[in-house]
């Protein structure tokens, strides 16, 4: 047998490390120094060829990077070193009907407008290919040309846009999510003896199919599926209640009809007696109202025979869970983040059991509760496995800020009072507590796109009726702005 080739250079264990870092360095600076326009994928290669080799990094590591031939590499630094220009030698042949003007004019008119004329709704609606087709038609003025369909596809696809499609993001509004996650991560890695993922599953619908399942047949042109008929019978739902064991991986499921604060605590109870009784424990659940609430607290202090404060002393919810978070006592909470129930192992587990029988067919809610004790049973028995904490956070920083910057670009206008205070907050305490996870340039363009947006960013709070809310997030605002001048040094700058 041949010996595998690779194509990686062969370098030390230092240099490999010292390379990859200065590559992830200077591709950095390439994307923030490429001009703001659509440039084709040959182009941002030619520019990267050029950024790695003024940085001292060797070819091989280039193509390696870049994902080129080496001899395109060498092509193009012969061309670098003849001080030649990166973009294509003129060919023959028919010159582009239409020219990067006219398709930066289709892309914001496709990307910007919206077909619906609502003067008071500017911004609902979307375009699809076929009206936008039928639009230029009749009013061809935002793009300067009348464009078939297969022309609108085509330079959208050009630049990778599908703006007609949806899909769902979660921001992160916990002005304290990045302390939270990384104690959440730092729990995970310690593997803390007796560390318990809990979370509930509620509201699951016992749905009836009216017909049974069509089984796949055998089929060598196609791939077949399960066929599952779409009308359905409810007959009512369950809630669930589970706890996984980190360190095994195992689960302990309880479903219930509902999930109210006494349910909550029977079950949190009942679990605690089936642990060590004399030995610390640690629980990592999300922010449910029940979760912290003064009857847990005292629930929690009676269990870790010690005594609870009383109710003046836990009046408020963030009382409550830092006193649930305390590790001087033997039971430990540890609260994801708002927006952070992610990083609870429980969720894995939740996934593998909704493939395995929650969308199945079910007469009786008592039907689905045995399937799902069957489930788990056999999980226990046969597949409960640790699961690896690998998530670090790193690159999350400077995707979060990336956001907000985006949301202040196109929506300043459109942002909630309450999301708008809550990521104040949370760039204030980024700047504060982690600043050097963002690159500079990221802080520049966040206090620019602040300072430019001032004015529609105080008519969005001015339209909020309420007071106090009010008061907090114009304080927000301005305890930002003063945060990012001072950190920039670039206190000339005044807000008025």
């Amino acid at each position: 047998m041949l010996p595998q080739i690779s194509t990686t250079p062969t370098i030390s264990t230092v240099d490999r490390v010292d390379r990859v870092d200065r590559v992830e360095r200077v591709e950095r600076v390439e994307r923030e120094s490429m001009p703001d326009t659509l440039i084709n994928t040959r182009q941002y290669h030619r520019h990267q060829i050029t950024k790695l080799h003024k940085n001292g990094v060797e070819k091989k590591i280039i193509a390696w990077f870049t994902n080129l031939n080496l001899s395109t590499v060498n092509h193009w630094l012969q061309r670098i070193a003849g001080n030649m220009d990166l973009k294509d030698k003129p060919r023959s042949g028919r010159p582009p009907v239409y020219d990067e003007a006219l398709r930066h004019r289709l892309v914001a008119f496709y990307c910007q407008t919206t077909p619906l004329p609502l003067p008071e709704l500017p911004k609902v609606g979307r375009w699809s290919i076929r009206w936008a087709e039928k639009h230029l038609e009749n009013n061809p003025e935002p793009v300067g040309a009348m464009l078939r369909r297969c022309t609108i596809w085509r330079i959208l696809n050009s630049q990778n846009l599908k703006p007609h499609r949806r899909k769902y993001f979660l921001q992160i509004t916990d002005p304290d999510f990045f302390p939270k996650m990384e104690h959440l991560i730092e729990v995970y890695k310690t593997r803390r003896k007796n560390l318990f993922c809990f979370d509930e599953c509620t509201g699951i619908q016992v749905l009836l199919r009216i017909a049974p399942d069509v089984h796949p047949e055998m089929s060598e042109r196609k791939k077949k599926a399960w066929l599952e008929e779409f009308e359905y019978i409810r007959n009512g739902t369950t809630d669930l209640l589970a706890f996984m064991d980190v360190h095994t991986g195992k689960v302990n499921v309880k479903c219930k009809p509902d999930h109210t604060k006494e349910t909550f605590l029977s079950v949190f109870q009942q679990h605690l007696a089936s642990v060590p009784q004399d030995e610390r424990i640690d629980y990592i659940m999300d922010n449910l109202a029940s979760h912290y609430s003064y009857e847990f607290c005292t629930l929690v202090a009676k269990l870790s025979a010690v005594a609870c404060p009383d109710r003046s002393e836990l009046k408020t919810s963030q009382q409550r869970r830092n006193w649930l978070r305390s590790e001087e006592k033997r039971i430990a909470i540890h609260f994801t983040p708002f927006h952070g129930s992610w990083l609870n192992m429980i969720e894995i587990w939740f996934g593998i059991l909704g493939a395995k029988c929650l969308k199945e067919s079910y007469a009786t809610p008592n039907e689905l509760i045995q399937a799902i004790y069957s489930v788990a049973e056999i999980w226990n028995t046969k597949f409960a496995h640790p699961f690896k904490a690998k998530y670090d956070g790193v690159g999350l920083h400077e995707k979060v800020v990336k956001r907000v910057i985006k949301f202040l670009d196109n929506s300043s206008e459109k942002l909630h009072i309450k999301f708008l205070t809550k990521q104040l907050l949370l760039m204030s305490n980024m700047i504060d507590q982690y600043w050097d996870k963002v690159p500079i340039n990221l802080w520049q363009q966040l206090f620019d796109h602040l300072f430019e947006k001032k004015q529609q960013l105080r008519d969005c709070i001015d339209k909020d009726e309420i007071p106090k809310r009010k008061k907090k997030a114009c304080e927000a605002l301005e305890k930002l702005f003063v945060d990012l001048s001072n950190s920039l040094g670039q206190r000339e700058k005044s807000f008025p």
